[in-house]
């Protein structure tokens, strides 16, 4: 999947997460697999927990953690795209009611 600044994201209902610390763990239920993700990444998991545009996300991480735009979204749609990967983020519709295929 190849999200953009105007996909909306949210966590998929194929895990179950934690924090620990300023840490998050994810639990794949479709994979079995365990994902952990640092303070950035745990950050934008906590955003995400309810649909989010990914421009939306992009200002929020660049102003929490001060990152350069560029890399911000850079880095944030990759691992966007990564988390997409193992059906743990899934894009939906401007409203967050429905997936967008």
């Amino acid at each position: 999947m190849a999200f953009t600044r105007d996909s909306f994201v949210v966590v998929s209902d194929e895990q179950v997460s934690t924090s620990l610390g300023d840490e998050t763990v994810i639990l794949g239920m479709r994979d079995g697999v365990y994902y952990g993700l640092d303070a950035v990444g745990a950050r934008v998991w906590a955003l995400v927990a309810s649909p989010q545009r990914v421009s939306e996300l992009v200002e929020a991480i660049r102003r929490e953690f001060d990152v350069a735009p560029e890399r911000c979204e850079r880095d944030l749609l990759a691992l966007l795209e990564e988390l997409s990967e193992r059906e743990l983020v899934r894009e939906v519709a401007a409203e967050g009611h429905a997936d967008p295929s």
